[in-house]
C-alpha cells in the first residue's frame, strides 16, 4: 500500500499530527501493519527536492506539525540562507514590549501572592525533616525544575544546610550511591509525573530517605508518594501560550528560598557563619577580615611621646609612611594624634613656629580609635563617616598597639 504517501502529498504541509496518527490507525486496521514511506517534501529555500531526514520527519507528520522546530535542526545546502526560525512582528513597538514585560511580571507576582497563602503546616513539616536530618538535602528535578533545583541546594549550602544536587537520569546509571541513607530528598516536577524523578522513588523508599516534593499537582504521583508535598501550583503561567514554564518557575524558587531562609533563622545561622562559605567573594572579604588581619603592629607603629617635637613628629611620619603618628605617654597609651590634615592646619597659623613646637601643642586630643577584633569594614564606616583617613588600633587599656589607613583597606579590598 501507499496511503501514507499519499496521504502526505494531498494533505499539505500544515496538517496536524493528530490526523497522522488517525491515518496511522486506520492504515493498522486495513493492513494488520503499518508500512512508513521516506516522503519528498519541497522545501522552498532548498529550490528542489531534496531526500534525507526532512522527508523522513515529514512521513510522520512532524515537519507539517512543528515547521519552525525541524527547520532550526535542518541545514541547508551551502549558499542557502538559513530560514529565520520565528518571523519577528513588524509593528512591534517600545510601548508594547514594555507592556509585555509588565504584563509578566504582575501575573508572576499574583503566583507569589497565591503561593504565600498555602505555607502552612505541610512548610512546617518539611522544615522539621531537615532540621532533624543527620545527612544533607540532596535536591533533584529535570529540565526547568532541574536548574531551580540546583539554585535551591545552592542557596541552602551557602545558608547552613549542606545540600547539593543530582541529576535524576544520572542518578538512575551510578549517581544514586551519592545519596545516604541519612540524606533528605528534595524532588521537583511541577507536574508531578516526571518519569525520571519517580524511577528513583522506589529505591529512595528502600533506602530510607525522606522525600520532600514540590509539585503544582497535588494529586499527582510524585505528590502522592512523598512525605511531606509543598504545593507551588500557580493560577497561570506568564507565557501567553501556556507552554513556557515562568509563573511555575518562579513560584518553586521562591518556595526554595522561603525554605532555606526560614532553615538560616532555625539554626541561629550568622553573617559570619555566611562569610565562612564565602571567602572568596567580596562579602567574605567584608565579613572575615578583622582589624587585626590589615593593621600595621609592632615597629611598624608610627609613634612618638608627648615631649617630642613637631620635627621629630614629622619624621617619624615620613619614616612610617601612613600619614599620621600617634602620640604616646611612656606606658604606650594613647595621648593624641597628629595627621597630615593637623600639619596643613599648623602651616596655616602664622602664629606657631614649626621648627621650635611641640607635638603635644598641635595634635588632635581624644581621637578616633578602633579596637583589634573589630572587623575591617567597621573601620572602613568610621572613616567614611568622621571624613579621615587613618585610625589608631588600641587594646583594652588604650594602649596604642597598631595603625591603619585607607590604602591598607584598599589592598585587603574591604572598599
Amino acid at each position: 500500500m501507499d496511503r501514507t504517501a499519499h496521504q502526505v502529498a494531498q494533505g499539505g504541509v500544515d496538517q496536524p499530527v493528530t490526523s497522522q496518527r488517525q491515518f496511522a490507525l486506520e492504515c493498522l486496521g486495513h493492513d494488520g501493519c503499518l508500512e512508513m514511506h521516506a516522503i519528498v517534501a519541497e522545501y522552498p529555500h532548498f529550490g528542489s527536492w531534496q531526500p534525507g531526514f526532512y522527508q523522513f520527519t515529514d512521513g510522520f507528520g512532524v515537519q507539517r506539525a512543528f515547521p519552525n522546530k525541524m527547520n532550526g535542526h535542518s541545514n541547508p545546502p551551502p549558499g542557502n540562507p538559513m530560514p529565520e526560525l520565528l518571523p519577528q512582528q513588524e509593528n512591534a513597538t517600545d510601548a508594547g514590549l514594555a507592556a509585555s514585560g509588565r504584563r509578566v511580571v504582575e501575573i508572576e507576582a499574583r503566583a507569589l501572592d497565591a503561593l504565600a497563602l498555602r505555607i502552612n503546616g505541610a512548610f512546617s513539616s518539611a522544615c522539621r525533616l531537615v532540621l532533624a536530618s543527620k545527612g544533607r538535602v540532596v535536591a533533584t528535578g529535570m529540565g526547568k525544575s532541574g536548574h531551580i533545583a540546583r539554585k535551591i541546594a545552592a542557596t541552602l549550602a551557602s545558608t547552613g544546610t549542606p545540600s547539593f544536587y543530582v541529576h535524576p537520569g544520572e542518578a538512575g546509571h551510578g549517581d544514586l550511591g551519592m545519596i545516604t541513607d541519612a540524606d533528605v530528598v528534595l524532588a521537583l516536577s511541577y507536574s508531578g509525573e516526571s518519569d525520571e524523578v519517580l524511577t528513583l522513588l522506589p529505591v529512595l523508599k528502600r533506602q530510607g530517605n525522606a522525600v520532600i516534593a514540590m509539585t503544582g499537582r497535588p494529586q499527582s504521583t510524585l505528590a502522592r508518594e512523598s512525605d511531606v508535598h509543598l504545593d507551588v501550583s500557580v493560577p497561570a503561567e506568564a507565557c501567553p501560550l501556556d507552554l513556557a514554564p515562568t509563573s511555575s518557575t518562579t513560584a518553586t524558587l521562591a518556595m526554595g528560598d522561603a525554605l532555606a531562609v526560614a532553615l538560616l533563622e532555625a539554626r541561629g545561622f550568622t553573617a559570619d557563619d555566611f562569610a565562612r562559605s564565602h571567602p572568596a567573594g567580596s562579602l567574605g572579604r567584608r565579613l572575615l577580615l578583622h582589624i587585626t588581619d590589615v593593621m600595621h603592629a609592632g615597629d611598624e607603629v608610627p609613634r612618638v611621646r608627648e615631649d617630642a617635637t613637631l620635627s621629630e613628629a614629622l619624621v617619624e611620619m615620613s619614616r612610617k609612611r601612613l600619614g599620621m603618628t600617634a602620640v604616646v605617654d611612656a606606658r604606650d597609651k594613647l595621648i593624641g594624634l597628629f595627621t597630615d590634615g593637623d600639619l596643613r592646619r599648623t602651616l596655616d597659623d602664622a602664629a606657631l613656629d614649626v621648627r621650635t613646637a611641640m607635638i603635644a601643642e598641635v595634635m588632635t586630643r581624644q581621637p578616633r580609635t578602633i579596637a583589634a577584633d573589630q572587623l575591617a569594614v567597621e573601620a572602613a564606616r568610621l572613616m567614611e563617616t568622621h571624613k579621615i583617613s587613618g585610625l589608631v588600633v588600641v587594646d583594652e587599656t588604650g594602649r596604642a598597639v597598631g595603625a591603619l589607613n585607607i590604602h591598607d583597606l584598599l589592598r585587603a579590598r574591604v572598599v
